[in-house]
């Protein structure tokens, strides 16, 4: 599978709040970490915080710009667009790392200022 293709998969994942397709991208040890909140460890602390960051928006979307393949790790950019449960919505830009390990993700890192997300 090419990669721009995976990073749609795994998008698509997020966007539809879909979290039992999304860990299927994961090592069972994996770490994610999404802005400037602390790293969360293994699928099953992940799986949690996910239900709970999905429950308390209405939806979100991502439009990729770019991407890049390294030897263990693949880079992304673009726009999330987040719709609040009151119907306004927060477009910010993103960046992802994923640090892979056979071809599971080990470390994933979220960069994205969603410090107006609750305002």
């Amino acid at each position: 599978m090419s990669t721009q293709q995976w990073l749609k998969d795994i998008l698509s994942a997020v966007d539809n709040k879909d979290t039992t397709k999304f860990l299927t991208f994961l090592t069972d040890d994996a770490s994610f970490k999404f802005a400037n909140t602390r790293a969360i460890e293994g699928r099953q602390a992940i799986s949690e915080m996910l239900d709970g960051f999905f429950g308390s928006i209405a939806g979100l979307s991502h439009t990729l710009t770019e991407s890049w393949k390294t030897d263990n790790a693949i880079i992304s950019r673009g726009e999330v667009t987040y719709t609040r449960h009151n119907g306004s919505a927060l477009t910010v830009p993103f960046a992802n790392i994923f640090r892979m390990k056979d071809e599971l993700i080990k470390d994933y890192l979220i960069y994205v200022d969603a410090s107006q997300l609750y305002a």
